[in-house]
Parts: structure tokens; C-alpha cells; sequence
């Protein structure tokens, strides 16, 4: 299978190998950065907030310097998705409101990757509240997708994904409940991944209401990078982790999978199915067992269900609904026991499964839409749906808390293709290393 690739323009880590053999500087590698956002941005707008002149005397100030063992992305520039704070820098999450909100300090991630030698070139766009598999807002305007400018780059990490799958950027650091890692990923041919939660730290990822208050790491919600490859996630994971993780040992072909392309609540397209199932026929082919049914699976129409209310009582903190009724704190401590019984649940299902093949969403990726995707329909096999059904794709891995890494797996009339690897609490590198492997067999 192939995939349509916007770049050749290199990842992160060799980015940096070719840095520590002086084929390049850190000063020459954000000058080239900078071009070429400055030349493809124009027409993709993913780049909501520039800072290239710090950048610039903070890569100068690396030149001649000698990479520590702690530092495995010296001098590679990148950016990071605009809800994320970087002192000196604007955090409104698409507000106009908060668009003079400048953040005191950097978030954890920022100062993990900086301590690693990353180079941030400024920060990526986002839809307003970070709601939506669009990226559009008042403040920065919209991002289109690098393949198709007339549609939706995702969201909530549209920015993100577009700026690495055009070749601005190497890498990219987003956040996921919605899908908002994996969907970009899917929709731009890029690498995502939605980390276990509570992994990586999202203190400095605070709504803008909340600015220099401090709040809570909310339920559900992640931090996770996007990259051009699995490699680059790895190292990205890694270096943000807030616990130690094992690396995968096991090979792919004794591993056993689910392919899950059937969910009570959502249909997916048949030319994604289609290149979902073949990927599965590599995998099946290279010696490991994929079985397409099982008894195993927990109750995937219940998990949605509270997965949507869950969802809803988080985003709104708990304000009354569409229907006007408030959350108890009742209904939330039954949320929560819920969840822990669906987590339970998975963790039975995979002591049989090493992983779970699944789409990220349902469809690739639309056209532009004036008002939010989620408040209307979506058309799948010359069906109309509601289009927030999708969000059951990416509740799959979000209302247990598990890591699911997207891969790009081909196009659909050059518009890419994702899947997602989804694997047991803490098996994030085992879920990076699974989709690499995937990856090498696709597109060798």
C-alpha cells in the first residue's frame, strides 16, 4: 500500500543525527524550518503564532555546542499545538476574548522538549475550545488540509498534523479526547499518538478562563505527539513520560490481534474499511493471527453511551446541557465507577488480544463546513448519519484511559488514510512499535 506524502524533508531524529554529525546546524535547521513555513503556510495556515526570532537566537546560541546524552532532539525545531503554553506567547484557544492572554511560563511539555534540545518555531491552530475535527477559529482563521485545501485539516490538532504532514515542521505535540491527535493524523497522512492518561503531563494546557490559576488534569483528555514516523513518537513519548516504560520485546508476527471495523453506533466508509482490512492482510500474511469477531469485547454501545456523557460533563465543566439539566455529583461518581468497570473490562479482553486494529474515524477527511462538524450530518455508504456518531471511533481507546497509535495505511482518491493500534493501559511504545512495524510492511 502507499499513502500520499506531502515531503521528504527529514523526521526529528534524523533531523538530529544529521545535527551531531555537523552536516548541519541547529541555526541552519530553523532557518529552514522557518522558510519553508514561511512559503507553505500561506495556503495551509497552520502556524497560528510565529516566534521566529527566538527561536533563531536560541538555535545560535547551540551552534558548536555538543549535544548531552539527554538532549536525542538537538536542534531539531518543531512546534506545538496553540492550547499549550510558551512563555512570552499568546494561549486563547481560539477566543477573541483571550486573544492578549500571554503565558507566564512555559507548560511541562514545552520545558521537557526544550530540555531535549527542541527548538519551538511558534504554536499551531485550533478550533474554538478545541471541539471540533476542524481547525478554524476567529482569532487565526482556518487551516486547510495540506492535501485537499478545500477540506478540513482535523481538529482539535488540525495545525499540528498539517504542519508536519506539509513538511513546516518535523514534529508536533497535540492533545486527544475527541480524537483530536488520531483524527488529524488520519486526515494528513501523518503519525499520531494518543498516549496512555495521565502519562504526560498537561499542567500549562489550562483553558484561557483559567489562566495562571491552575486547574485540574481533566478527565479523559491527553497530550500526545505527531510525527512523520513511529521512531519520532517514540522518542517524543518517551521524553515526556511521567513514568518509566518498558519497550515492546515481542515480535508482530506472535502477536495476536482484533480488527474492529463494526461499531453498534458508527458506520464507516466502505473505501476505509477496505484499506483498514487489507492492512490487516499484511499483518495476517507477515505470521501474526488477526480474528475479525470475539465474544471478548466489552459492551462497545454501553462504553459510547457513557463515554458521550462523560465527554459532555467534562467539556462543559459540569454547566447545564443541551437539555438544560446539571450534572450531580451523584451522576459524575457513577460515571467514574463506570469507567473503571469498561477499564476492567479491557483489561480482561486483552489478556487474550495484544492489540486492536480500528479506523479513527469513520470517513476521511470533508470538505470545509461553516459550522461546527459535530452539529450536523455526515454522509457514509449513501447514508446519512449523525456526524458526532463518529466520536465513537475515537471513544474506543479514550473512555479506558488506553494508548492507540495512528498510522497512515493509504488513500482514499488521494486523500490519506489512517488506522489506529490500540493496546493495553501503559503499552504505549508497544502500540509505537507495533504500528512501525505495520508501517515497514506497508510501505516497504
Amino acid at each position: 500500500m502507499t499513502y500520499p506524502r506531502l515531503t521528504d524533508k527529514p523526521g526529528a531524529l534524523e533531523t538530529a543525527a544529521a545535527i551531531r554529525a555537523g552536516d548541519m546546524s541547529p541555526h541552519e535547521a530553523v532557518e529552514d524550518a522557518i522558510a519553508r513555513i514561511e512559503k507553505l503556510d500561506a495556503h495551509v495556515n497552520a502556524v497560528a503564532v510565529c516566534d521566529f526570532e527566538r527561536a533563531i537566537a536560541t538555535a545560535k546560541a547551540m551552534d558548536g555546542q555538543k549535544p548531552s546524552p539527554d538532549q536525542p532532539v538537538f536542534g531539531v525545531p518543531m512546534t506545538i499545538k496553540e492550547s499549550f503554553e510558551i512563555a512570552g506567547l499568546p494561549s486563547c484557544w481560539g477566543h477573541q476574548e483571550f486573544a492578549g492572554n500571554i503565558a507566564a511560563k512555559d507548560s511541562v511539555v514545552v520545558r521537557q522538549l526544550k530540555a531535549a534540545g527542541a527548538v519551538f518555531l511558534g504554536k499551531t491552530n485550533v478550533p474554538v475550545d478545541l471541539t471540533d475535527w476542524q481547525s478554524l477559529n476567529p482569532v487565526y482563521g482556518r487551516t486547510n488540509n495540506p492535501h485537499d485545501h478545500d477540506r478540513s485539516a482535523g481538529g482539535s490538532s488540525g495545525g499540528s498534523a498539517a504542519a508536519v504532514a506539509s513538511g513546516m515542521v518535523p514534529c508536533d505535540f497535540g492533545t486527544d479526547i475527541g480524537g483530536s491527535v488520531r483524527v488529524p493524523a488520519h486526515f494528513n497522512g501523518v503519525w499520531g499518538h494518543k498516549t496512555t492518561w495521565g502519562l504526560v503531563s498537561k499542567h500549562g494546557h489550562d483553558h484561557p478562563m483559567m489562566a495562571g490559576k491552575g486547574a485540574h488534569d481533566g478527565v479523559l483528555s491527553i497530550a500526545g505527539p505527531l510525527a512523520r514516523n513511529g521512531d519520532d513518537l517514540q522518542i517524543l513519548t518517551q521524553l515526556t513520560a511521567s513514568v518509566p516504560l518498558r519497550e515492546r520485546t515481542k515480535p508482530l508476527k506472535d502477536c495476536r490481534f482484533l480488527l474492529l471495523v463494526e461499531h453498534p453506533i458508527s458506520e464507516v466508509d466502505n473505501d476505509v474499511r477496505g484499506l483498514i482490512e487489507g492492512a490487516a492482510k499484511a499483518i495476517e500474511s507477515a505470521g501474526a493471527r488477526v480474528d475479525h469477531a470475539t465474544s471478548a469485547l466489552p459492551d462497545l454501545k454501553a462504553q459510547n453511551e457513557d463515554y458521550m456523557r462523560m465527554l459532555g460533563v467534562a467539556m462543559a465543566r459540569g454547566a447545564p446541557g443541551p437539555d438544560g439539566k446539571s450534572a450531580s455529583a451523584t451522576d459524575w461518581f457513577n460515571l467514574l465507577d463506570q469507567q473503571a468497570r469498561n477499564e476492567l473490562a479491557w483489561e480482561v479482553f486483552f489478556q487474550e488480544y495484544d492489540f486492536v486494529l480500528a479506523p479513527p474515524a469513520p470517513i476521511v477527511t470533508f470538505e470545509h463546513r461553516d459550522k461546527a462538524f459535530f452539529e450536523g450530518d455526515v454522509t457514509i455508504n449513501d447514508k446519512v448519519h449523525r456526524a458526532a456518531d463518529g466520536l465513537a471511533w475515537a471513544g474506543l481507546a479514550t473512555f479506558p484511559n488506553l494508548p492507540a497509535t495512528v498510522l497512515p495505511v493509504g488513500d482514499v482518491g488521494g486523500l490519506p488514510c489512517g488506522m489506529q493500534v490500540m493496546g493495553p493501559k501503559w503499552s504505549d511504545l508497544d502500540c509505537i512499535a507495533a504500528a512501525t512495524e505495520i508501517g515497514a510492511l506497508l510501505h516497504s
